[in-house]
């Protein structure tokens, strides 16, 4: 591409490509694309951003396209390379004049040299540097800026690279440049100081900019760019100097004006000191031990002291506090219990750190983190009272509440009580005793205090274990505060709500539970917004405890309060309106209607009549719509049959749930599969419209997903449903998706595959094996070929036992198949698959599978065919370990029975502790008592197969026959044919 003429071309194509009108703008990207890989294109895009006198988004185009380009075409090894001969072109020309007016193009600019360094830099472009050094140091102020700039950018660049070689190179660019950065960032903080006291506002915010940049870049140097920086006199010379350029400008803070341009930029810089040395404590923890004293000196008298009175703000003592708590949780600076295998260094930073922790000290962070950081403030209190579901949303981890100061606050809180229990439990303790009894309504301070004190006895729960007795707590003061219904008593019955949750899980008597059940519906009953929300935790885990659990939930505790508890949940359901509340309502909801399943069917209406509004309602928030889901799951469980009178809207919901066409998939698949299941589950009969949403499933299969099992349960679902009405509509599509799915798919994937088709036959024995024909042979054969994954070669032979013993005419057709298709006489096929078959039946190992090869190759029986009794021993083997698995000993008559045999339908019963049977399980059931495997007598049939085996081939015939067996095995077997 000749520059000179193809300027102009580019420069009009780039004017089209920032037009709004999209006929003009997307033939002019194309242009550009192809252009993408041209010779000479970057050097045409370098003269028209460099140009300042174009068009400003003309040129931020032609940065960005640049920029891409690096990426793209920079490396040497990367398709349609540029040329070096280009590069060289392009790198002197990016550093020839650093004085870009437009401060978003100068960043691209600085960005774009910094990708061009972490590829050339030093080797290809060793003037990169040194030209950034001497440029930094001219007197104009534009270029300045922009060469410090780009050294930062070209600097932070470097040193995220992390291959050996790469850290090697940045070592010593920082051994070569460090001083001089030091010098650049002294020179430029003493000219904003000076700036600043002279009351020179718009000099010293030029000053601050440059203090600012010139920091980060020794940040990057300072924490990257040395093995053991200790042993640099100026690292840590300039680390110590933090501190005192920190205080200089934490005093500056008191005689600037909030309205003064330099504000921000001010505490912008104190958070980067902050972070220089937060960084290098994160990177180099011994190297930082010379810093621990001063740094807790500091951060301890500007947090938990007067002297932040004042000066400090709220990210500064975030970043104070962050800076103590690692020092404190710090592993390195932790001795091991065997002090003999602690290093020098470990040692060295303990023993500081002990000294300067001392009683007075811990006790006075301690007071001060719980009376003056925990206190609610004004602003929250008014939040409360004007948007109490805002005030709980933001509280419970709200987006900003993350970054705010209070669960700062709380960690460090925890971090040090969990480091100095010994020390701080009676502080605590004594504090909450000072605390006993009710607080004077009229005094909101005493409030406050208490409801901090109530989070520290909480957040140090699992601390105070041995040193509180919280039932007697719980009984005595607690849940009388409880009780106490005045308005300005809220901020104490939302704390004492929290505080039982921290504790319920470390101490707290089952058998108080009725009573907090009692005190839980009463709250609600008050309607204090927050308290409700709060309650919400603490109802969720005591349903949701486990039943292995030492806290484990009782039902019969908790049916009392069921109607009342549902019935006012379901009512603040209604009243909130943020999609979080709405979202832990329901999941409360859902909790409680799983833990006492059948028995939520009188108090459901209400909640099933409104659900299909809030889904409406929440088109367009599909978190909420997924707790729907979810709540309509253990709607259907707890239903059970009734929940047909559901569909009208169950229905159309899993339609769309499940249908990858729609966008909200994405969101809600896995809920919507999960309650198209339990939907099926729990369905006494099949509706045309259950049918008709199977349709969904031909693109789930084709998704090959983590889904994939859920979908398989699906399909058996509505095999156990209605196998007829399934099968003769959806039977072909299944088995080419099979086929499809088998050829790339996981051994756990094959196996669901393979026990769809077993179920199937089991279902339908006839017709079954003519539905999925295209898939038995390759299951014949995996039996003969005798497939080397156990589970595997274990469902071949369960499905190979159904056709052979339920449909033998069939079976006869697909060896005569394969017999064609391999070339091989039939008789050989069969004694091969009986061989592999005995060979093979180790890999079976539930014992309906065992009994069902037993039978199957027994059916076999009685045979003149010579390669049948060839395989006789083999057989006969077979059936005396299935005789072993399935038969037991009445004590009293000292005979043998088939434990397998159903003679008639019991209704399944369920337990206290297990789920009610639902209808699949009937089904199931019913099923069981057609299947051979538990209607037939192993032991007869063996003795009918025997006998009509010896009528067939006479006495002498029969007893060569038996002679093939081993002694041992014919008297086992005689054992178990006794009385026949």
């Amino acid at each position: 591409m000749d520059l000179n003429s193809a300027s102009t071309v580019v420069l009009r194509v780039l004017t089209q490509a920032t037009s709004q009108d999209t006929a003009v703008l997307k033939p002019a990207e194309e242009q550009l694309k192809q252009w993408e890989t041209q010779p000479g294109f970057y050097s045409v895009l370098l003269n028209i951003f460099t140009n300042h006198s174009l068009d400003v988004n003309v040129r931020w185009l032609a940065v960005l396209y640049f920029k891409n380009g690096i990426d793209r075409y920079w490396r040497r090894v990367a398709p349609h390379a540029l040329s070096e001969e280009e590069k060289t072109t392009l790198r002197a020309g990016l550093i020839t004049n650093f004085n870009e007016p437009v401060n978003q193009i100068a960043t691209q600019i600085s960005v774009l040299i910094a990708k061009v360094a972490r590829v050339d830099c030093p080797r290809q472009w060793p003037e990169l540097i040194p030209t950034l050094v001497e440029s930094v140091k001219v007197q104009d102020d534009l270029q300045q800026h922009r060469a410090l700039l780009t050294f930062y950018h070209v600097t932070k660049t470097l040193s995220s690279k992390r291959l050996a070689a790469d850290r090697k190179l940045f070592y010593d660019l920082t051994s070569s440049i460090y001083s001089f950065a030091c010098s650049l960032w002294n020179h430029h903080t003493d000219t904003f100081l000076q700036h600043i006291c002279a009351g020179n506002e718009a000099a010293a915010a030029n000053s601050l900019e440059r203090t600012l940049l010139s920091l980060k870049v020794l940040r990057k140097l300072t924490v990257h760019g040395f093995v053991e920086p200790h042993w640099n006199a100026e690292v840590m010379g300039f680390l110590h100097a933090v501190f005192e350029r920190l205080k200089q400008f934490l005093e500056c803070s008191r005689s600037i004006r909030p309205e003064n341009i330099c504000r921000d930029r001010l505490e912008k810089t104190v958070i980067l000191f902050t972070k220089v040395l937060l960084d290098f404590l994160d990177q180099h923890p011994f190297s930082f031990t010379a810093l621990i004293q001063r740094s807790l000196e500091f951060s301890v008298s500007y947090v938990f002291t007067a002297a932040g009175e004042g000066i400090v703000f709220e990210q500064f003592i975030v970043q104070c506090m962050n800076l103590i708590k690692m020092i404190v949780k710090n592993y390195a600076y932790k001795p091991s219990k065997n002090i003999e295998d602690s290093s020098p260094e470990t040692l060295e930073a303990h023993k500081i750190k002990t000294a300067f922790f001392t009683y007075p000290t811990l006790m006075e962070i301690c007071r001060r983190l719980v009376t003056h950081y925990f206190l609610l403030t004004k602003e929250e209190l008014t939040m409360w009272e004007e948007d109490p579901e805002s005030f709980t949303v933001e509280e419970t981890g709200g987006d900003s509440w993350k970054y705010s100061l209070r669960p700062c606050t709380e960690v460090l809180f925890i971090d040090i009580f969990h480091e100095y229990n010994q020390t701080l439990t009676p502080v605590l303790l004594e504090m909450v005793h000072s605390l006993q009894g009710s607080t004077n309504i009229e005094d909101t301070n005493a409030i406050l205090i208490k409801d901090a004190v109530y989070n520290a006895v909480g957040l140090a729960a699992y601390e105070l274990f041995d040193s509180v007795d919280f039932d007697q707590w719980f009984k005595n003061q607690l849940l009388a505060e409880l009780q106490v219904s005045h308005d300005r008593y809220k901020p104490i019955r939302r704390r004492v709500i929290w505080l039982i949750g921290q504790w319920i899980s470390v101490k707290f008597k089952s058998d108080l539970r009725p009573v907090l059940y009692e005190a839980i519906r009463n709250l609600l009953q008050d309607r204090d917004l927050v308290s409700c929300i709060n309650l919400l935790s603490l109802l969720l885990f005591l349903n949701d405890c486990s039943p292995v659990d030492d806290f484990e939930f009782r039902t019969d505790q908790f049916l009392p309060y069921l109607e009342s508890m549902f019935t006012l949940l379901f009512q603040l359901l209604q009243e909130v309106t943020q999609c979080d509340t709405k979202m832990h309502v329901l999941h409360v909801l859902s909790c409680m209607i799983e833990r006492v399943n059948m028995q939520i069917r009188p108090y459901v209406g209400c909640l099933v009549q409104y659900l299909p509004l809030l889904w409406k309602q929440s088109e367009e928030h599909n978190m909420l719509r997924c707790a729907i889901l979810t709540t309509l799951i253990h709607l259907v469980q707890g239903l059970g049959a009734d929940s047909k009178n559901l569909y009208p809207f169950l229905l159309p919901v899993i339609q769309l749930s499940t249908d990858v066409s729609q966008p909200p998939h994405v969101y809600l698949l896995e809920d919507g599969l999960e309650l198209w299941l339990v939907t099926l589950e729990n369905s006494p009969c099949l509706t045309p419209e259950l049918l008709r949403i199977f349709q969904n499933m031909s693109a789930l299969l084709e998704l090959s997903s983590e889904n994939l099992k859920n979908c398989f349960k699906i399909i058996n679902a509505y095999i156990f449903l209605s196998s007829s009405e399934f099968l003769q509509m959806y039977a072909a599509g299944l088995c080419q998706s099979f086929c499809e799915l088998l050829k790339d798919i996981t051994t756990e994937g094959q196996v669901q595959v393979l026990k769809v088709v077993e179920n199937v036959l089991k279902v339908n024995p006839v017709l079954g094996p003519q539905m999925f024909q295209p898939l038995l042979p390759s299951v014949l054969r995996g039996i003969i070929d005798g497939e080397r994954y156990p589970v595997v070669m274990s469902t071949y032979l369960g499905i190979m036992g159904r056709v052979l013993l339920q449909n033998a005419r069939f079976f006869s057709l697909l060896l005569s198949q394969m017999a064609c298709e391999l070339g091989q006489e039939l008789d050989q096929i069969l004694g091969n698959m009986i061989e592999m078959w005995v060979d093979r039946m180790d890999n079976i190992t539930q014992p309906e599978r065992r009994k069902l090869s037993a039978l199957a190759l027994l059916s076999l029986l009685p045979s003149l065919n010579s390669v049948i009794q060839d395989k006789f021993c083999g057989i006969i083997n077979i059936s005396v370990e299935g005789l072993h698995d399935v038969m037991t000993e009445d004590s009293e008559t000292g005979t043998y029975k088939d434990c397998m045999l159903m003679s008639h339908f019991e209704e399944p019963k369920a337990t206290d502790d297990e789920e009610p049977p639902t209808e699949q399980d009937k089904r199931k059931k019913m099923l069981a008592l057609k299947d051979p495997v538990h209607t037939v007598s192993l032991q007869q049939f063996i003795y009918e197969k025997l006998k009509a085996q010896q009528e067939i081939l006479g006495e002498k015939g029969f007893q060569a026959l038996m002679e093939t067996v081993d002694t041992e095995i014919v008297a086992q077997l005689q054992e178990f044919l006794q009385g026949f």
